[in-house]
């Protein structure tokens, strides 16, 4: 029997104790004395969410695969165990061996989302670690991140030791093989952190110094050490097929927030949008082969048990071979009660044929992202939808028999007018006039539900847009009530819904997208002072983060509102993506001409990433 590091009473005292027990389908189990190096992986976030992350399960796997070491996960302790642990001063530990995370050689953690940060203070404060690097001694594990936060790590620079930036299948056995040498050879915490900074994708913030402007801005980036890269270059994997991928999930216990087997199709895409940070740091486009998945999609079913499988990407519509993957599903798993899922898709008539066969019409809403209401902002964007596409997508879903259609967009995007923002309610009159005009009564399965939401804009780094002015929170909410007029004035009004973001959240979640090293600051005072779980709007509290800032002399309206020069030194430049800052200056540029850039398999925009030499760049050439 497993010992576990929560008592009965404590268990049995708080929500969801599955969440702290371990013990699901598929965990891996191995002696930690047999082993040369613990690693524990992290989502910073409740289990529940942490779970359902594809990432870490693959890292999981991919580590365990190798005898000399044992990966186990950690989560972040729910409100009502945070308190209980602070109070009777219990470690946080893993799931696997329910031993404190102190005792391990590695904390790994994925930096999903900026209103994470404060919840890594909590791990690594509940793990009894101190919270700065600095202060960290040899029997201290070392505290890696990872993730998409990671191409701009600088406001958790003080936080850790190191960062690993880029795909995390291509040089992280390299990275453990060097700390098992290190240790074999006696050597320091710092020795290993010299090997480490030598590695291909890895950032030791100690081992850069930074200096500032007058204004503020930053004057220089440059290592302090001789074994520190001035450039880091994000790791890729190029062939998908090679690297290994899971089998055998882990089935949890409870209800989490993705409970389905989920295939990765491709990495990367090739639309170009303005806005998205992922559609650039991943490039480029890379596909994994038809049969590769066909076995890997019969394997995860057979070995969780679940009954759903979503393929995996940032827009499914552009894999090569979906027709044939899906054909493969549906035939393979007939009347077996495995629901196919497609996040993603382009909707048009493809996409609306393969969900139609795949999904039970009568319980399926649709789901379009115009991103913006005017064709003008779409274009500013390169979102590459033209209002036609839409209106054409939706007539054809509701002849098929869907109708409920839902909308994203964006407010607060580069040169946004008024007619743009109105634009989100005439759109959605427009789809319900589509469903209106064009089904006759004795068709229709009820009324036409359209729900528009949107979301604020944050200017993410290594994206067109890192170079514009975000809009303050009297702003964001001043746009969203334009849109909420307008929606008023509709004449199928009933049958429309608008939703919109919190504002608050995305000022905050703006300043830490484009922070540099001193917003470290704030966020630790913030988290002093009780944030935590600020992704979680029922614990958000905005004035904890108001009076950080001015506690720290840290300027809100210099990370949003302020005008960057081309030429300004950003605190990400020293990464690599691939994708140069002189195709960024370009795009940006062309955006506020309103100009259209086509996607990657249309025309080269020579973005740069064709120095990785493969994926979407060198179709059809041998």
């Amino acid at each position: 029997m497993r010992k576990l590091a929560l008592s009965d009473e404590i268990l049995l005292s708080i929500q969801q104790p599955a969440r702290y027990i371990g013990g699901e389908v598929n965990m891996t189990v191995k002696d930690p004395s047999k082993v040369d190096v613990r690693f524990a992986m992290c989502f910073p976030d409740v289990y529940d969410i942490g779970m359902s992350h594809l990432g870490i399960q693959i890292l999981y796997d991919m580590f365990n695969r190798r005898e000399d070491v044992y990966c186990e996960r950690v989560y972040s302790p729910w409100t009502d165990l945070d308190k209980i642990m602070r109070e009777q001063n219990i470690p946080l530990f893993a799931l696997e061996s329910q031993d404190p995370i102190k005792e391990f050689d590695f904390l790994g953690i994925t930096l999903q989302y900026e209103m994470s940060y404060t919840n890594v203070l909590q791990i690594l404060e509940l793990s009894q670690i101190p919270l700065h690097a600095a202060d960290r001694g040899e029997d201290c594990p070392l505290v890696i991140g990872g993730g998409p936060c990671a191409y701009n790590p600088e406001p958790l620079a003080e936080f850790f030791d190191l960062f690993y930036i880029g795909e995390g299948e291509t040089v992280y056995y390299e990275l453990l093989d060097r700390y098992k040498a290190n240790k074999a050879a006696g050597g320091t915490r710092k020795q290993f952190l010299e090997l480490a900074a030598e590695v291909p994708g890895i950032y030791v913030p100690s081992f850069y110094e930074v200096t500032y402007q007058e204004d503020g801005t930053i004057k220089s980036f440059t290592p302090n050490n001789p074994h520190a890269k001035e450039t880091i270059t994000k790791e890729l994997v190029m062939n998908l097929d090679e690297v290994p991928y899971l089998e055998k999930p882990l089935v949890p216990y409870l209800k989490v927030a993705q409970d389905r087997v989920v295939l990765e199709i491709m990495r990367g895409c090739i639309r170009g949008c303005r806005f998205c940070q992922a559609g650039n740091v991943y490039r480029p486009l890379r596909e994994k082969g038809l049969d590769f998945l066909k076995e890997h999609a019969i394997q995860m079913l057979k070995s969780t048990g679940h009954e759903e499988i979503s393929l995996s990407s940032l827009s499914s519509s552009d894999y090569t071979q979906l027709e044939e993957l899906i054909t493969f599903l549906i035939d393979e798993f007939k009347g077996k009660g495995v629901n196919i899922s497609l996040p993603s898709l382009r909707i048009d008539a493809f996409s609306l044929d393969v969900m139609s066969k795949v999904q039970d019409v009568k319980k399926s809403s649709l789901t379009f992202a115009p991103e913006a209401g005017s064709q003008r902002l779409r274009d500013v964007i390169n979102k590459g939808l033209t209002e036609e596409d839409i209106l054409n997508g939706a007539s054809q879903a509701f002849h098929g028999g869907w109708n409920r259609v839902k909308l994203y967009f964006m407010l607060g995007l580069p040169t946004e007018t008024v007619e743009d923002m109105e634009g989100i309610a005439l759109l959605s009159e427009k789809i319900a006039e589509t469903y209106y005009d064009e089904i006759p009564k004795e068709q229709r399965h009820g009324k036409v539900q359209v729900v528009a939401s949107s979301s604020f804009f944050v200017p993410k780094p290594f994206t067109p847009f890192q170079w514009a002015r975000m809009c303050t929170k009297e702003e964001f909410i001043e746009r969203a009530n334009i849109v909420r007029r307008k929606f008023r004035e509709m004449l199928n009004y009933k049958s429309l819904k608008y939703n919109w973001h919190e504002a608050e959240l995305t000022v905050l979640e703006g300043v830490l997208a484009r922070g540099d090293r001193r917003t470290g600051a704030v966020i630790e005072e913030a988290y002093k002072n009780g944030a935590l779980f600020d992704s979680w709007s029922e614990y958000f509290d905005n004035e904890i983060w108001m009076k950080a800032f001015e506690t720290c002399g840290v300027s809100i309206d210099f990370y949003t509102t302020r005008e960057r020069s081309l030429d300004e030194i950003f605190p990400w430049d020293f990464i690599d993506t691939g994708v140069s800052k002189e195709f960024l200056k370009r795009e940006w540029q062309k955006a506020i001409g309103e100009e259209v850039t086509p996607n990657c398999r249309q025309k080269c925009a020579g973005c740069g990433v064709m120095k990785f030499r493969g994926g979407v760049c060198y179709e059809g050439k041998n």
